[in-house]
Order: structure tokens, then sequence, then C-alpha cells
């Protein structure tokens, strides 16, 4: 079965042997993962779309496959000629999968819909069973895996090695943190929480694993009760010093595949738990009793302390130096020839993975040459690959996993000349990166308040992207990291002191170019007055702006002041990790206070 086309006739057999009419496919595993291992990667098997986000939905007669706006592009390049159906989630015509699940059942008469309940959220299904119960005879079958019997090389769910995140990383003990929860329990009068969130093991415990791309996590599951703490993994992964951490922390060691049996025998306790990140099959074995809100440990987790502050410090002053590197080696050898999205791309990861503290990447690199950068999360591949040249815009994401830190960062590149239309997009995403970097507000705002902040800029334009603004980052966790964030949609998270968030507003033109800024920012304290306690967003992310493409008469003297300010403290600080003369003398040129009358490259 190597076609999406044979692998959807297979599945339909197997549909109507069980009685199904409709089964689908979450981006999702049990842990409610962004990067889910392998063993998870239903929905990409069965549809071909490889994108982080999407849903696929197959019938006996059609499939479609909903995704949002970062992946409209790359969606229907990959879904075209599969027998998939693009459904554009967002715009007004695109029915809910609830809607077109019920439109079909009536046409064709059918009454079962299947979903892995593993891989599923408890919430995601039983909103789905209440909408689809009022359209009337429908049941939802969450009892089923149709992969188990179709994709017959499986990988395996993963038990790669796990290990200590030593304290002078991690800043705070397992013991002090299991207390701090337990705290929580007993202000809300509960005997114990349960979690499968990944990061949140993985910080709790102090331990890091190999079992997530891109995310030193490990396949887990935790309770934490008033006297007990559980952890649920292959006893096996643990290194000596890992398997000791957890006896000294008082923290039993059972096996992963038993974490179900263990919550029948709690199933009758008030158990704190969050519906919208455990799995359905899990969470409904408490789910009588449950109670069911955010955990405590995303919040703990969000705010750094300050051991894990210096470790993101000092991964972002390596990062910036593998940046210099790069970006001093890049204009030159496009204009050499020869190098395409995937040449520098391996070019920047090797400049990282030089450093004896690097992991591996934090995501995909995203390197989009210019219409290739409008698609929002762009992967190269060997049939897409663009060969560089010396005009247009490079839009470079990317990011590193250190051991002591986390990064992410995007800088849109300059190759050579370009358009005007190129130029102005540029400075209106600078203006609108500066607007957030420099504002000030009162604690405890949230993402949404301040979005529009960044957004303002852009809208004036009469234009848009619908990405985040913003997301948290991870002390060597997930890249991306909640609760918080910065974005359109009401997002009630407040923002504190000690939490780290990305600035990175965008444009795109489909067809054309893309452009995206991105640093990532450490939320301090700014000032106390009689209106209360206010903060603001100091840079972590330590690399030169190009400011070749800015239209300098579209920035204001404050925007410009804040530019060389960023760039004095950039040269400042990496100067004296460059070994090498060139790249002191390369960073001293591009780090240069610019002026109004600065001459930009530009192509009629």
């Amino acid at each position: 079965m190597n076609t999406i086309s044979e692998r959807l006739e297979a599945l339909r057999r197997e549909m109507r042997a069980e009685s199904i009419d409709i089964i689908i496919f979450p981006s999702t595993d049990p842990h409610n993962s962004e990067y889910p291992a392998p063993h998870w990667h239903c929905r990409e098997w069965i549809s071909g779309f490889n994108g982080s986000a999407g849903t696929a939905v197959v019938s006996l007669t059609e499939a479609a496959l909903w995704t949002d706006s970062r992946y409209f592009i790359q969606a229907a390049q990959q879904l075209s000629g599969t027998g998939f159906s693009l459904m554009r989630e967002g715009l007004p015509d695109t029915p809910s999968i609830t809607e077109w699940t019920a439109m079909k059942l009536s046409a064709h008469g059918g009454t079962c819909v299947a979903i892995d309940g593993m891989a599923a959220s408890y919430s995601y299904v039983t909103a789905m069973q209440q909408a689809l119960r009022r359209l009337g005879g429908i049941t939802v079958r969450t009892n089923y895996d149709a992969m188990r019997m179709l994709w017959r090389d499986r990988p395996t769910i993963p038990n790669g090695t796990i290990r200590v995140q030593p304290m002078e990383y991690a800043g705070e003990s397992v013991e002090s943190k299991i207390n701090r929860i337990r705290e929580t329990l007993r202000q809300k009068r509960c005997q114990g929480l349960v979690t499968t969130d990944l990061m949140e093991i993985a910080w709790t415990m102090n331990l890091r694993g190999c079992d997530v791309p891109y995310t030193p996590v490990f396949m887990a599951f935790i309770y934490i009760g008033t006297d007990e703490a559980c952890l649920f993994v292959c006893n096996e992964s643990l290194t000596p010093e890992a398997a000791r951490q957890m006896r000294d922390a008082n923290v039993t060691v059972m096996p992963y595949n038993s974490f179900g049996t263990f919550l029948h025998k709690h199933r009758e306790e008030r158990v704190l738990c969050d519906s919208h990140t455990t799995c359905h099959s899990l969470y409904s074995i408490i789910a009588a009793n449950a109670i069911d809100t955010q955990s405590p440990i995303q919040h703990m987790k969000a705010v750094k302390n300050d051991a894990e502050i210096s470790g993101m410090r000092q991964a972002m002053l390596r990062d910036g130096v593998a940046m210099v590197r790069f970006l001093r080696w890049l204009k030159p050898a496009v204009e050499a020839g020869g190098q395409t999205e995937l040449s520098v791309s391996r070019k920047l990861e090797a400049l990282r993975a030089a450093h004896p503290m690097f992991e591996e990447l934090s995501f995909s690199t995203i390197a989009g040459y210019n219409q290739h950068g409008a698609i929002v999360h762009y992967s190269a591949t060997e049939a897409s690959d663009a060969p560089l040249q010396a005009e247009g815009l490079l839009l470079l994401d990317s990011g590193a996993q250190y051991a002591d830190g986390t990064t992410d960062i995007t800088r849109t590149i300059a190759l050579g000349p370009l358009t005007g239309k190129m130029r102005r997009a540029y400075t209106l995403v600078l203006k609108a990166n500066i607007a957030l970097a420099t504002l000030q507000f009162p604690d405890g705002t949230t993402g949404t308040q301040i979005d529009a902040i960044a957004r303002s800029v852009i809208w004036r334009e009469g234009m848009n992207y619908l990405h985040d603004t913003g997301h948290g980052v991870g002390a060597h966790l997930a890249v991306h990291e909640g609760p918080h964030s910065i974005r359109m949609n009401w997002m009630p998270a407040p923002l504190h002191a000690g939490m780290t968030v990305t600035d990175e507003p965008g444009l795109y033109i489909e067809g054309e170019f893309g452009i995206r800024t991105e640093n990532t920012m450490l939320i301090i304290p700014s000032c106390e007055t009689s209106f209360g306690r206010f903060i603001r967003m100091e840079p972590l992310t330590l690399c030169p702006i190009d400011t070749a493409p800015i239209v300098m008469e579209m920035m204001t003297d404050e925007e410009i002041e804040w530019l060389n300010t960023y760039h004095r403290r950039v040269q400042k600080e990496l100067t004296p990790m460059l070994t090498d003369e060139q790249d002191r003398m390369w960073l001293a040129e591009v780090c240069k206070s610019i002026r109004k009358t600065q001459v930009c490259l530009v192509r009629k």
C-alpha cells in the first residue's frame, strides 16, 4: 500500500467489516503532543499531508482534510491527486468536521463514527458526540485503532534513554516542585493530579528524553497524590542517575502501559485533570469525580526561575554566534551559486551542531525563498528545494535545543536587489515587531490584549497575518509552550515577569514572498506606580536584523533608536564569543547605526 489511494481502499474495506461509516484521524497522540512520535503519524499515513496541524476524515465514499491558514498552500499541494478534499478552517464557507460528517451520514444513511480514544482529547470527543447526537441516532466509537491492522510497518512506541536535567539548569528540585503541586491540591480539595502532558512531566521530574522529534521529552504519565507520586514510564529507559533521582524524591516508577489500570483504582477520588489535554480513553476512567481544570504545572513551568533564565541566555548567545557565522557566509555563497533552501538549512544546522551543548533542532528549519516564504510553515523537500539567487528574500525560521535552553529565531534576509513592494512589507513587519518589543503593560495583561499593538501597524495598510504574534518557549523543552500566547482570538492566560514569549509578526503575499522577523523575549519587571505593577519585554535573541531592505522614511526616530540600541547590544555580547576576526569585523559592519539617509537595495 504505497499510494494514498491504495491506503484509502484498504481502510474502507476495514470500515465495512467493522460497520463504521466515517473514521476521523486527528494529529495528536495520547499526550496531546505538538510533535507526536512517528508511531502516531496516522493522519499523515492515510492522507499524505505532513503539516503539524490537521484532521483527516474518511467516509466510505469521500475523504477530506481540515487544516488552518498556516498550511493552506502546503496542504493543497500535498493532497492533490490523493482523493482528499482540502477544508480550509476558519473560512466562512468551510463546514466543521461535525457538519460535514452529519451531511455525509444523512446522505448515505450511516450511523457510526469512529475515532481512536487514545489519540483524541476527552473534550474533543465529547463535544463531537454531543454535536452528532443532536443530529439524531449517530454513535461515536472510541475503541478502534484502524492503523493496527493497516499500517504494517508502523513504528513502535519509543522508549529512548531518560536522563537527568541537572540542577544548574533546572533550578528547583523535584521534591520542591511536587510540594508546590500538592499545595494546589490542598487548596482545591483534591486527592490527586493526573497529567499526560510530556512537557509537564519532564519539567516536574527534572528529566529529559529523546522520544519526540525536536523536544527533549519521553513517553510517560504521572500521578501526584497527597502522599504518593508515580511516574509511568519504561523503567529500563531511566539512566542509573535518573532512577536514583526518582528514589530520592520518593517517586514510584511503574510501567508505562499500566497507567489505565492504575487510574481505575483512583476513579473514586477527586482528581485534578484537564479534559482538553488528556485523551478520551484515560480521562473517561476518572471522569465521574474529576476536577476538570488546567494543570497548575502549566503556569509553574511558564514562569522561569533564575537558573532557567540563565540557561536560556547562554543558549541564545551561542545560537547568536552560529547565526552570525551563517549570515556572514550566506550572501557570498549565494552569489557563488549552487545554494538551495535545503543546503543553507544544512549549513546552519552544522554551525549550531559544532557547539558541544547542541542536542538537536527545536523544529524543522523553515527556509523559504521568495514565493516559498509565503507558505507560513513551509518545509523544503527534494522536490520543492528552490535554488537561491542573488536577489529577493529568504525567510529563515529556525531554532535549536541546547542542554540549557531552547531557541527560536526568524530572520528575513535580502539576498540582493528587492522590489519596492518587498521593502515596504519588510519595513511594516519590522515596525510591528518593534511596537511590541517597546511596549510597557500592566502585569497580568493577556496576550490577546497586546496582540493588536503589533497588528495595528499592518492593519493600517489593510493587511493582516493569520498566525499568532507570539508563543511561549520552554527551558530546554518545547519550542511552543503554553499556557500564554499573543494571538488575535481570546487567550485568558495572563502574562507575568519570568515568562518567555516570541515576538514574530509577518506578512505573506501568496505566490510572491513572505516576511517574518522574530525574537524570543523575556518578560521582565518595568516599574511600579500608583496604577500597579508594569512589565515589559527584553530580547533574549541576539542576532543582527537585516537593515538593507528597510524603507527609512517609514521608520520613526524612536524605532530607529530601538534598532540601533539592539544592534549595539548584539555586537557587545557576541563579539567576545567570536574567535574569527572576519566574523567580528562583519558583525561590527552590520550592527552600525542606521540613519534616515541609508541607501537600500531596490529593483525597479
